[in-house]
């Protein structure tokens, strides 16, 4: 892939969080920007403001000029779209070159310094924070989000190109595309058993993305992992560690042990002790490259989080609204724990979508213990994504094994009025499906209301 001859660039599921980023990529290269996506939203929409020409039904109609000049238009496609879309299976049967978003990113960042972020948990906060500790450390960094970012409103960051930040996307082993200078590992709890078959596997991938670091690069392990590599973790022995952490008007307050030194004096705003750990790797990482202490804690300071990673929606004395992407049972296990922590007394109410039929199948279990811990539940059917359903998984099946007498389920038409039928103070929506478009219908109610 040669950018340089590439005048057009024809996305296939363009309103994907990593799709997008690299649309904003392609387009701040000056390059003409078109694409599908099977749905309008506020990313598409952001899309169309940037002047790119996003559609909605899958036609081969919609390829105009100049996207049907196959020599000089690259086709980046998502492995999500079906096998038998029309504008893919064009673009395939008439030579052009047509590649998948992780093929690319590869290629991009090839050239540059690269930091790579990989983990089953904690990959997109994790690669905001170290965007932005090199933005604000006026590193010449081009930074692509999983999510988007509450400091610039967008799942792209451009300050030059010389420094890349990725996440390094486990699923259908798209990280293996990719050859880091640094990287870390965050978590390898099992996960897209629907793509790897059973944990191990999943484990052995996590190994080979170890060995894809280049010559003398560096590899950031959590600790407890079995991976070797510099090892990081909380109040414990790892290379680096947060220590002496105190709770201050809801932020945390603590050091941080590096292999040679202690640095002091660092704030970050967001709860949660998974949030801690995400913070210091993209601290260590920093460190590592080079940024001095003092820019870090300042910048660290002035991180907001990104949108839909324990975002506060409503926060009064009387009631806090709190939505999280949290789709694994550890993911759930971690808001709990900041939601605990920061609101130790409080009735907390939790609204769970489950997201996609084999990853509610393979770990029911689990997630029932998870969401069990709530006081009150509220359910929502299975959001299928990509999926087909299987037979005898669904949410009522889920809710029996939720051993918690304060539980019910729920169509997303009864969201609102449930919600007001409890006398929660902290009410949380959770998961990866479209529960997210309704974030903003809640928080309207809810404010009305109080």
């Amino acid at each position: 892939m040669n950018i340089n001859n590439i005048h057009n660039v024809y996305f296939i599921g363009i309103g994907g969080i990593g799709m997008s980023a690299l649309a904003r990529y392609f387009v701040a290269n000056g390059k003409i920007v078109a694409g599908y996506d099977k749905t309008k939203t506020d990313i598409t929409e952001a899309l169309v403001d940037l002047g790119v020409k996003v559609h909605f039904e899958d036609s081969v109609n919609n390829i105009t000029a100049p996207f049907l000049n196959a020599e000089t238009t690259l086709v980046i496609y998502t492995p999500a779209v079906p096998k038998d879309h029309k504008e893919l299976n064009f673009f395939k049967n008439n030579n052009y070159e047509v590649l998948k978003r992780s093929t690319v990113l590869g290629e991009i960042t090839k050239n540059t310094f690269c930091l790579a972020v990989a983990g089953t948990h904690g990959k997109t906060t994790t690669t905001s924070i170290l965007g932005h500790l090199l933005y604000q450390s006026n590193v010449e960094v081009t930074a692509f989000l999983g999510g988007i970012s509450e400091n610039y409103n967008s799942n792209f960051i451009l300050n030059g190109t010389k420094v890349t930040v990725v996440e390094a996307d486990e699923f259908d082993r798209s990280f293996l595309t990719l050859s880091p200078d640094m990287a870390c590992i965050t978590s390898m709890d099992a996960d897209h058993l629907d793509i790897y078959g059973e944990a191990d596997e999943l484990k052995k991938s996590f190994v080979e993305f170890s060995k894809k670091i280049k010559p003398n690069g560096k590899l950031f392990v959590k600790s407890g992992l079995p991976i070797k590599g510099i090892t990081y973790g909380i109040e414990d022995d790892s290379d680096y560690s947060v220590q002496n952490i105190k709770i201050i008007n809801g932020s945390y307050e603590f050091d941080v042990k590096t292999p040679t030194q202690t640095l002091h004096n660092f704030k970050f705003n967001l709860p949660g002790r998974h949030n801690l750990s995400n913070a210091l790797i993209a601290l260590a990482m920093s460190v590592e490259y080079g940024i001095p202490q003092q820019q870090l804690a300042t910048a660290l300071a002035s991180y907001k989080g990104v949108k839909r990673r324990f975002t506060y929606q409503i926060k009064t004395e009387d009631l806090v609204f709190i939505d999280d992407y949290a789709h694994h049972p550890e993911e759930i296990n971690a808001v709990h724990q900041a939601v605990r922590e920061m609101y130790p007394n409080k009735k907390v109410l939790a609204i769970f979508q489950p997201h996609l039929f084999s990853r509610t199948r393979d770990f029911a279990d689990d997630f029932a213990k998870s969401l069990s811990q709530f006081d009150d539940i509220l359910l929502l059917d299975i959001y299928p994504a990509r999926e087909l359903p299987i037979s005898g998984i669904n949410s009522e099946w889920l809710l029996t094994k939720i051993k918690n007498n304060n539980k019910k389920l729920i169509q997303k038409s009864e969201l609102i009025s449930s919600i007001k039928q409890s006398n929660a103070q902290v009410i949380l929506t959770i998961g990866a499906g479209d529960i997210g478009e309704e974030v903003k219908h809640i928080k309207q109610a809810l404010s009305v209301a109080s």
